[in-house]
C-alpha cells in the first residue's frame, strides 16, 4: 500500500525508511535505520527525483503508481547515481518506458559502469547553470562535485524555492512518518545522527561542500530536500550554519574529548581521573570514549564536534593499540584539523604509543598539540598525578582564551 507525503502543493514525497540494514555503505551502524527519499513533481509534465535503494522497491514503486494515477512519467532526474539512490532506476523504465532520464554527462557514465543502462534517445545531459521547464516549474541544475561523489548536482526549483539536495544537508535514521525538521526535535533526535552522517560520508570533502554553499547563498532556497533524512522547510539556517562549521572544520562546541585505549583498566582509570580534574576546574563538557567499545564513526563525529581532544593509550607491540590507530587514520583521511590535542601514553617496558601518536597527529592539518604530556608506567603513581594537573592546566588556558 502506498505511504506519501505532500512537500508542497505538487511535489510528493515517495520514499520510504529502511529498518533492517545494520551497516549504511557496510560499514557505519545505523541503530535507527535510514529513510531513502525521492520526489515527484506534478506539472504538465510529471518528474521523479532520483530514485531509491532495493531494499525499499515495491514501496517506492507504489507510491509512485499512486501519485501518478492515470498519468504517465515523463522524466526522472538523476541527480546522485549512487546505487542507494540510482538502484530502482530501471525499474521506474519497465514500468514508465517512454521516461526521459535528465543527468550529468558524469552521472551518465557511472550509470554504464553499474549496469543501470539507459536508451541514448531517452536521455538528456545537463551541465552546471542549464534550466528546463516542465510547466510553471523552472529548474536550475547545479554542479555539487565531491559531495560526496564526483558526478553529484543538485536540482533547485525555481518558481517555489525547493532544492533537492541529493546526499547534501542529509542524515541517518527512519523517519517513521515524520516528513519535516519541525515534525521532530532535531536538536535532541537528529542532531548527533546528521553529525556523524555527514562527517564519515562528506567530511574529507568540506572545500567542495563551502564551495556549494557559496552557490547556495546566492539563491532563494525556502525547502531543503534530501536524500536521507527530514526535509526542512524552515528554521532553514540552523542547518545551514552547521554545514559551514563542519566543511570548515570548526568546532560546534568548546569541550574536550578523551578516547582511550586501555587493555586492563589502568588506562582508563588514568582517563578518568583526567576528566575529573578537568571538571573540577570548571570544564564540564567533557566525554569519554572507550575506542575499543565505540564505532568510530561516533569517534569521527564527536571529534568534529568538540574543539579539544585527548588520546590515551596503551603501548601494543610497541605502537598505538591498532584500534586507536584506525581512529587516527580515519581523522586524517576525513581530513580533520583545526583541534588542540593532548596525549596521554602507557607502557610497561616500552613506552612507545605517545610518540607515534604525535607522529600522527603532526601529520594532519593545523592541528595544536599542547606539549603536556601524561606517561604511565603500567598505572597511575603520585608523579602521574603532578603530569595530569599540568596537562589540565594547559588545556584550561586553551580552552577558555
Amino acid at each position: 500500500m502506498h505511504n506519501v507525503r505532500k512537500v508542497t502543493d505538487d511535489i510528493f514525497w515517495v520514499g520510504g525508511d529502511d529498518h533492517r540494514l545494520h551497516l549504511f555503505e557496510n560499514i557505519h551502524p545505523i541503530d535507527r535505520g535510514v529513510s531513502y527519499n525521492s520526489y515527484l513533481l506534478l506539472d504538465e509534465k510529471t518528474v521523479l527525483f532520483d530514485t531509491a535503494d532495493w531494499s525499499i522497491g515495491r514501496q517506492f514503486i507504489e507510491n509512485i503508481k499512486y501519485v501518478l494515477g492515470d498519468r504517465k512519467l515523463d522524466y526522472m532526474v538523476i541527480n546522485h547515481m549512487e546505487p542507494d539512490h540510482a538502484a530502482m532506476m530501471q525499474e521506474v523504465i519497465f514500468h514508465y518506458p517512454d521516461v526521459k532520464v535528465i543527468s550529468s554527462e558524469k552521472a551518465f557514465y557511472l550509470m554504464n559502469q553499474f549496469g543501470f543502462n539507459v536508451d541514448p534517445e531517452k536521455t538528456e545531459t545537463v551541465v552546471e547553470g542549464d534550466t528546463r521547464k516542465f510547466g510553471k516549474h523552472e529548474i536550475l541544475f547545479v554542479a555539487a562535485p565531491m559531495v560526496h561523489w564526483p558526478e553529484a548536482m543538485v536540482s533547485f526549483d525555481l518558481t517555489n524555492g525547493v532544492l533537492f539536495s541529493a546526499d547534501a544537508f542529509g542524515s541517518f535514521g527512519s523517519l517513521d512518518g515524520k516528513l519535516f525538521n519541525d515534525e521532530v526535535e532535531f536538536d535532541r533526535e537528529w542532531l548527533d545522527d546528521a553529525r556523524r552522517y555527514y562527517t564519515n560520508i562528506v567530511g574529507k570533502y568540506g572545500p567542495h561542500v563551502q564551495a556549494l554553499l557559496k552557490k547556495a547563498a546566492g539563491i532563494d532556497i525556502k525547502v531543503i530536500c534530501p536524500l536521507h533524512g527530514p526535509v526542512w522547510r524552515n528554521n532553514l539556517g540552523y542547518f545551514l550554519d552547521k554545514y559551514d562549521k563542519w566543511s570548515k572544520y570548526e568546532p560546534e562546541e568548546k569541550g574536550v574529548m578523551i578516547v582511550y585505549a586501555s587493555m586492563y583498566g589502568n588506562t582508563e582509570n588514568a582517563a578518568s581521573v583526567l576528566a575529573t580534574k578537568l571538571v573540577e576546574k570548571g570544564i564540564t563538557k567533557v566525554k569519554m570514549y572507550d575506542v575499543s567499545k565505540v564505532h568510530v564513526s561516533n569517534l569521527i563525529s564527536d571529534a568534529f564536534k568538540y574543539s579539544h581532544i585527548v588520546f590515551a593509550s596503551v603501548t601494543y607491540n610497541l605502537g598505538i593499540y591498532p584500534l586507536m590507530h584506525n581512529f587516527l587514520m580515519d581523522m586524517k583521511a576525513l581530513n580533520l584539523q583545526k583541534r588542540t590535542v593532548a596525549i596521554l601514553e602507557n607502557g610497561s617496558w616500552a613506552c612507545k604509543s605517545g610518540s607515534l601518536m604525535r607522529n600522527c597527529l603532526e601529520q594532519m592539518k593545523d592541528m595544536n598539540i599542547l606539549d603536556e604530556k601524561v606517561t604511565l608506567t603500567s598505572s597511575m603513581n603520585e608523579g602521574t598525578h603532578q603530569e595530569m594537573d599540568s596537562l589540565v592546566e594547559a588545556i584550561y588556558e586553551s580552552i577558555t582564551k
